[in-house]
C-alpha cells in the first residue's frame, strides 16, 4: 500500500511509507501518545479561484497549499471516486472535506499537529462481553508487517477491538467457535473462525483494486498494470528456496523463456539464455543491481535480494541500448525501513551427494573386453590382463566413482540489521557461504560478503548509498588437457589401477605401460597433488541523490564504483601418476595470474511526471551515462623445481612474466516517454545513443530504440465483461537492441614481427598477421517484435499471460576466410556477417487462494523456442562443432552424425555392402545416404556406394523446443510446504561419455559393452571391441544420440513457525527442511540431461562429462528478533 503525505515530503516507496502509516494510525486509534484529536477547523476557509470540477486529491492539494494542514491516506484511495464540483469563492475547510468524503465509508481526524488522517468509519467498539473467552493475536500484511488500527469485530455483535502499534490485539469473545471479522483500509476484509484457538495470527491480503504492484524497470519504476513491454517479475520467495551461491541460478524454471545451465562445481559459473541464442559469441544477459551495471551477480549474496525483474524484449530493454540484446535482469537488494531496530538471523547446513552413478565394468569385465579387443587386433594380451602371466592383476579392483564421490557439505549463515528514521534508514547484511565438493579433491568454495544500504530524505531531497565487499576463495578442479573433463577421466579410469601407491612420488597410483598398456588418469591423485586456487576480492560503492526541483520534476545524480581484484595460482609439483602422467623436477611449474578490473559509472537523470485534465498521464525520462572500464592482468610462470623446493617463483629454474591492460570508455544518451490516457491506452517510447571506444572511430556510436503500446480493454465503458473476468489487456512492441560483448580493440589488426615464411624450403624472416579484423566492424544488432495478452480472472486471483515474440539478430561477428596471400594466419578476418532468428510462445499462469486457513499459491510457466540461422559469413560455409553442424536454415549446433544400419554378420556381407574402410564381421554397418543427383533436378536420389563424411546427416536439434516450471506453495496453521518442478524437452543430446565408455580401447567400459558381438553372440547391437578401431565404430553416430527431455523435482521445502507466546525478544522462529535436485525423470543415460556443455553454443548438445549437479538436503532456521 502506498500512502500520500502531502507536505514538503513526498514519500513514494511502499516499505518506507509503511512505517509512517503505522505510526499515525497508531496515534489516532489508540491515543498512546498524549495528544487529542477533533474534527473541527473553527471557521478556517480556503479560496477557490474559479468554478471547476476536480478530484478529491486535488481538493486536498488546494487545502494544503493555503493552510498548514497535511494529509495521510493511501495514494490511490480516490482513483475511482466521483469528482467534486467547486464554485468560485470562499468555502470552509470543514464543509469542503465533508463534501469530498460524502457518499463514502470514509472520515477524517485532525491532530493538534495539523495532520489530517483519512480513515474508514469504524464502529465505536466496546468490549461488551464481561464473561467470556479471552483471545489475542496479531494482524499483519502479506510481508509480515504489523497493521496498526485494524478493526477486529466478533461477527453478529458490536464487540470488537483495534490492533495497536505492533498489530497486536486482545478481545473477550462469547464462544470458542466465534468468528472474527477483520478489516483494514486498502485490504480485503477477512472472516476468521477461532475453532477453539485463543491466540491467532491474521494475515490480510491487499485489495487488488486499491494496490497496483510497482516493478523496477530501466532507470526507474512503473506500475505493473502500465507496462507495455515484456517484463517478468520473479517470485523472489520461491526463487530463494534454491540453495545456491549465485543469484543467477535462482532464475531456473521461474520465468518463461529463460534457461539456466550450471554444473555441480562449487563456485562454478552459470550460463543463462533469455529467449534463445542471439549471437555466435556471448549470449549472457546484462545484470543490473541497484542501478549498477555488472556482468554477473556471482559475488552477491542471494539472501540479500528484495526483487528480480527480467526484461525480455526491446520495449523493456531498449533503454540499455547496446547491452540489451540478450535481455536484462534487474535486481534490487533490501533497503532500510523506518521503524524500530530489527535483527534477522538465517542459518543453514546441508549435505550433498551424486544422485546416480554410471554402470561401468569391474576388474573382470574390463579385462574381458580389453583382452577381446587386443586379440581382435592381432595383439598379445597385456600382461596385467592375462591370467597366465606372472604380472596378472587380480588384487586391484577399484570402483572409481565410489572412491571419488563422497558427501559434500554446504552451509550458509546470514545476519541482517535494519531500522532507522525518515531522515536515514539502513539495512546491513553479512553473509557467509561455504560449499565443500562431493568429489575427493581439495575443491571448495568459500565466500563472505557484507552489504550496507542507506536511504533517506530531507524535504524535497532524497539520498542513498550502497557499500558492499565480497571475498571468495576457490579450490579449482585441475584439467590435464584443455577441455578435458575430470568426470571423463574418472569414468575412463581402469579398475586395475590403484588409487594410492606409496611407491610413487606423491603417493597416488598410476598405470604401467608394459603391464597394462593403458593411458589412464588418476583424477583423484591429480587433483590432490596439484594446487590450483583462485581468490576474488570485490568492492562496490554507490551514492545517489535526487532533488525534486518542482512538483513532478526531479533530477537524480548517481555515481557507482566497482572494483574486482583476483589472484589465480596453479602449482604442478614433481609427481608420478603412472608412466604417461609423470612430472619431473625439470617440468614442475608454477603459474600465477593477478589482475584487477575497475568500472565507474556516472548517471545524470531528469524525470518529469504530470497528469493533465485527470486523464493524460505523462512521464518523461532523459539521461546521460558516462562509464569507464580499466582492466589489468599480470602473469608469471616458473619452470623447474627441484625436489622439496618451496613453490615460490624465486626458486624456479626459469621464470617469465607478461602483462596486458586496456581501458574502455563510453558515453550514452537515453530517453523514455510514457503516456497513458484514462488508464485505458498506454504508449512507451525508448531511445538511446551509445558511443564506446570498443570500436573504431568509424563505427563507435549507434542508436537504439523501441515503441510499445497497450490497451486495457477491461477499463472500457463500452465493453461489458462477465463477472468472472476482471482484467483484459493487450500489448505489443517493436525495437532494436545491441550487443557489445566483444574483446577490447577487437577492430585492430595485430602482427608478429618475430615470425617468418616458408620460402624454397627455408624459413625466410618476416612479419605475419596474427589477427586480421575489419576496421568497419560494428555492433551486433537485434530487432524484436512482441505481442501479448494479459487476463485477470476470479477477482484477479487467477492471472494469465500469453506472449509471442520474434527476435532477429543481424551483423553477428564471425570469421570469414581470406586468401593465404594476405599473410594472415589463421587465414580469416572477423567481420559482421551473421544472422540468427529466435521466435516462440510464452505462457504464464498463477492462482492464489488465501481466504481460508489452508492457503496456497500455484504458478506455472511454459516457453517454446525455434532457433534458425539465417546467415553465416559471406559464402554461408557451415560451422562444425563436437558432433554438430551449424548451417543456414537450421538451428545452431544441430547434431550431425552417421546413421547406423546394424552390425556386419560376416565378411561376405561387408564385401557386398558400400565401401566402408576397415570394416569386418562384428563392426557397425553405417548407412550410405543419398548424396548423388543423377538427373540434375537438385534432389539427391542415389547413394555413391562409399561411406564417407558426406553420409553424415542432421539428427536433431540440441536447443530445447520447450521449457517449463511449476511452483506450489501452501500454508496451514504454522506449517508451510512448497515444491518446484522444472523441465525441458524436444531436443536431442549426444552422449559423449557413453561413447567414450563403448569404444573398446584401453579405458574402462560401460556394462553394455559386455554384450559385444562374437560369432556366437550375434543378436546384439554392440560391435566387437578392437584396439585401434579401424572401422571407426566410435565415430559420431546415432548410437550415442539420446532424448534430452526431462522433468526434475528441483526443490521441496517443509517449514514450521514455532509459537512463541508473549516473547518480547524474539518475534518469530521458523525451522525448515529443504531438498534440492531430488529426482529426475528422463531416458538419458548420463548424470543429468541438463548438462552444462563446453561452450553452450555450437557444441551445446555434446555431453563430454559435465560435473553433475548434486542432490542436496539441508536444515535451516530463520529467527526475527
Amino acid at each position: 500500500m502506498k500512502i500520500n503525505l502531502i507536505e514538503a515530503r513526498s514519500l513514494t516507496r511502499k516499505r518506507l511509507l509503511l512505517f509512517i502509516m503505522r505510526t499515525f494510525f497508531f496515534l489516532l486509534c489508540t491515543t498512546v501518545f498524549s495528544f487529542t484529536t477533533e474534527n473541527t477547523f473553527s471557521q478556517e476557509k480556503v479560496v477557490i479561484d474559479q468554478d471547476q470540477t476536480v478530484t478529491v486529491d486535488k481538493v486536498f492539494k488546494i487545502i494544503k497549499e493555503q493552510t498548514n494542514y497535511r494529509f495521510i491516506y493511501p495514494s490511490n484511495l480516490f482513483e475511482n471516486a466521483p469528482k467534486i464540483q467547486l464554485t468560485k469563492g470562499e468555502i470552509e475547510i470543514q464543509k469542503l472535506l465533508n463534501q469530498s468524503l460524502s457518499g463514502s465509508n470514509l472520515n477524517f481526524e485532525v491532530s493538534k499537529n495539523n495532520t489530517i488522517v483519512i480513515k474508514e468509519n469504524v464502529v465505536n467498539y466496546v468490549n461488551e462481553i464481561q464473561q467470556g473467552i479471552q483471545i489475542s493475536g496479531t494482524v499483519v500484511d502479506g510481508s509480515g508487517f504489523p497493521l496498526p488500527g485494524a478493526n477486529i469485530l466478533e461477527q453478529g455483535t458490536k464487540n470488537g477491538a483495534q490492533s495497536d502499534f505492533d498489530g497486536n490485539f486482545s478481545l473477550k469473545v462469547s464462544s470458542k467457535n466465534a468468528v472474527l471479522v477483520v478489516s483494514y483500509l486498502g485490504y480485503l476484509t477477512r472472516e476468521v473462525a477461532l475453532e477453539g484457538k485463543t491466540k491467532i495470527d491474521i494475515v490480510l491480503r491487499e485489495n487488488a483494486s486499491a494496490l497496483d504492484e510497482v516493478v523496477v524497470v530501466g532507470y526507474g519504476t512503473q506500475r505493473k498494470s502500465d507496462l507495455t513491454g515484456s517484463v517478468s517479475v520473479v517470485d523472489i520467495d520461491n526463487a530463494k528456496k534454491t540453495v545456491t551461491y549465485d543469484a543467477a541460478k535462482m532464475l531456473q524454471g521461474q520465468v518463461a523463456g529463460v534457461t539456466v545451465q550450471s554444473s555441480g562445481e562449487p563456485g562454478g559459473f552459470v550460463n543463462i539464455k533469455i529467449r534463445g541464442i542471439n549471437s555466435f559469441s556471448n549470449n549472457n544477459p546484462l545484470f543490473v543491481i541497484d542501478g549498477m551495471i555488472i556482468d554477473s551477480p556471482f559475488d552477491f549474496a542471494p539472501g540479500d535480494i528484495e526483487s528480480m525483474q527480467v526484461l525480455k524484449d526491446a520495449s523493456a530493454a531498449a533503454i540499455y541500448g547496446v547491452r540489451g540484446a540478450n535481455g536484462v535482469v534487474i535486481i534490487t537488494t533490501k533497503k532500510g525501513k523506518m521503524g524500530k531496530f530489527d535483527v534477522k538471523l538465517k542459518s543453514l547446513y546441508g549435505v550433498q551427494n551424486v544422485a546416480n552413478t554410471w554402470s561401468v565394468t569391474d576388474r573382470v569385465g574390463y579385462q574381458n573386453i580389453t583382452t577381446a579387443a587386443e586379440l581382435n587386433a592381432g595383439l598379445s594380451i597385456a600382461p596385467g590382463n592375462d591370467p597366465n602371466n606372472p604380472s596378472y592383476i587380480s588384487n586391484v579392483d577399484t570402483n572409481w566413482q565410489e572412491a571419488a564421490f563422497r558427501t559434500g557439505y554446504i552451509e550458509n549463515h546470514a545476519l541482517t540489521f535494519s531500522g532507522g528514521a525518515e531522515s536515514l534508514a539502513y539495512n546491513m547484511n553479512v553473509d557467509y557461504f561455504k560449499n565443500s565438493s562431493y568429489m575427493d579433491s581439495p575443491q571448495d568454495y568459500e565466500r563472505i560478503s557484507t552489504n550496507l544500504n542507506l536511504t533517506g530524505n530531507k524535504g524535497k531531497f532524497k539520498y542513498g548509498s550502497k557499500l558492499g565487499y565480497t571475498q571468495s576463495n576457490k579450490e579449482i578442479f585441475n584439467e590435464y588437457l584443455a577441455g578435458q573433463s575430470p568426470i571423463s577421466d574418472l569414468l575412463g579410469a581402469i579398475p586395475t589401477m590403484s588409487v594410492y601407491d606409496e611407491n610413487n612420488i606423491g603417493g597416488y597410483g598410476g598405470t604401467d605401460n608394459l603391464t597394462q598398456r593403458a593411458i589412464s588418469m588418476n583424477v583423484i591423485g591429480f587433483n590432490n597433488v596439484n594446487e590450483n586456487s583462485g581468490q576474488r576480492n570485490r568492492f562496490i560503492g554507490n551514492i545517489w541523490g535526487e532533488l525534486e526541483i518542482f512538483e513532478g520534476f526531479k533530477y537524480k545524480l548517481d555515481a557507482s564504483f566497482d572494483r574486482l581484484d583476483w589472484k589465480n595460482r596453479l602449482f604442478i609439483p614433481e609427481s608420478e601418476l603412472g608412466w604417461y602422467y609423470l612430472t619431473t623436477p625439470e617440468e614442475a611449474s608454477l603459474d600465477i595470474a593477478t589482475g584487477s578490473q575497475t568500472r565507474t559509472f556516472l548517471n545524470h537523470l531528469l524525470t518529469y511526471d504530470i497528469t493533465l485534465a485527470d486523464k493524460h498521464k505523462i512521464g518523461v525520462l532523459a539521461g546521460l551515462v558516462q562509464e569507464r572500464n580499466d582492466y589489468y592482468n599480470h602473469w608469471s610462470r616458473g619452470v623447474g623445481y627441484p625436489t622439496g623446493t618451496i613453490s615460490h617463483l624465486e626458486y624456479a629454474t626459469d621464470t617469465s612474466t607478461g602483462e596486458n591492460e586496456n581501458t574502455i570508455t563510453g558515453i550514452s544518451y537515453l530517453s523514455r516517454l510514457n503516456y497513458g490516457y484514462d488508464d485505458r491506452y498506454l504508449l512507451t517510447v525508448n531511445f538511446r545513443q551509445d558511443k564506446t571506444s570498443l570500436f573504431s572511430e568509424i563505427n563507435n556510436s549507434a542508436n537504439f530504440y523501441s515503441f510499445s503500446g497497450a490497451w486495457k480493454l477491461s477499463n472500457e465503458k463500452f465493453i461489458t465483461l462477465p463477472e468472472w473476468l476482471n482484467t483484459v489487456k493487450l500489448r505489443g512492441g517493436y525495437g532494436e537492441l545491441g550487443n557489445n560483448t566483444i574483446p577490447p580493440y577487437f577492430f585492430a589488426t595485430t602482427t608478429n614481427q618475430f615470425a617468418g615464411y616458408n620460402f624454397n624450403n627455408a624459413l625466410a624472416p618476416g612479419t605475419t598477421v596474427v589477427s586480421s579484423l575489419d576496421p568497419n566492424v560494428h555492433w551486433e544488432k537485434t530487432k524484436t517484435t512482441n505481442v501479448a495478452l494479459e487476463l485477470g480472472l476470479l477477482d484477479n486471483d487467477l492471472q494469465f499471460t500469453a506472449e509471442y515474440y520474434i527476435k532477429k539478430s543481424n551483423d553477428l561477428l564471425i570469421g570469414v576466410p581470406l586468401p593465404f596471400s594476405t599473410g594472415a594466419f589463421p587465414a580469416s578476418i572477423t567481420t559482421n556477417a551473421g544472422a540468427v532468428q529466435n521466435k516462440g510462445l510464452e505462457f504464464t499462469a498463477s492462482y492464489s487462494n488465501n481466504r481460508h486457513e489452508f492457503k496456497y499459491n500455484i504458478s506455472a510457466n511454459l516457453g517454446t523456442l525455434k532457433n534458425e540461422v539465417q546467415q553465416i559469413g559471406i559464402n554461408g560455409n557451415p560451422i562444425y562443432g563436437a558432433a554438430s553442424k551449424t548451417e543456414v536454415g537450421r538451428s545452431i549446433g544441430e547434431i550431425y552424425a552417421y546413421e547406423t544400419d546394424g552390425i556386419f554378420q560376416s565378411d561376405a556381407e561387408v564385401a557386398a555392402s558400400p565401401t566402408q574402410v576397415g570394416a569386418a564381421a562384428g563392426d557397425i554397418k553405417f548407412k550410405d545416404q543419398l548424396t548423388v543427383d543423377t538427373d540434375n533436378d537438385g534432389v539427391f536420389d542415389s547413394a555413391d556406394g562409399i561411406i564417407n563424411d558426406q553420409d553424415r546427416i542432421f539428427q536433431g536439434v540440441t536447443i530445447p523446443k520447450y521449457s517449463y516450471g511449476f511452483n506450489f506453495n501452501s500454508t496451514y496453521k504454522n506449517f508451510d510446504l512448497s515444491f518446484f518442478l522444472q523441465g525441458a524437452g524436444g531436443n536431442k543430446a549426444f552422449n559423449g561419455m557413453y561413447r567414450n565408455l563403448m569404444i573398446g580401447q584401453y579405458v574402462n567400459h560401460h556394462t553394455d559393452a559386455l554384450n559385444y558381438w562374437t560369432p556366437t553372440n550375434t543378436d546384439t547391437n554392440v560391435p566387437r571391441p578392437i584396439i585401434g578401431d579401424p572401422n571407426g565404430n566410435a565415430r559420431d553416430s546415432n548410437r550415442f544420440i539420446e532424448d534430452g527431455d526431462y522433468i526434475k523435482l528441483q526443490n521441496m521445502e517443509i517449514g514450521y513457525n514455532i509459537p512463541l507466546g508473549d516473547n518480547k525478544l524474539i518475534q518469530s522462529v521458523r525451522i525448515y527442511a529443504n531438498g534440492q535436485n531430488l529426482f529426475i525423470i528422463s531416458k538419458y543415460r548420463g548424470y543429468d540431461p541438463d548438462f552444462n556443455s563446453n561452450d553452450g553454443l555450437f557444441s551445446r548438445g555434446y555431453d563430454g562429462g559435465s560435473l553433475p549437479n548434486p542432490r542436496t538436503f539441508s536444515l535451516g532456521v530463520q529467527v526475527d528478533f
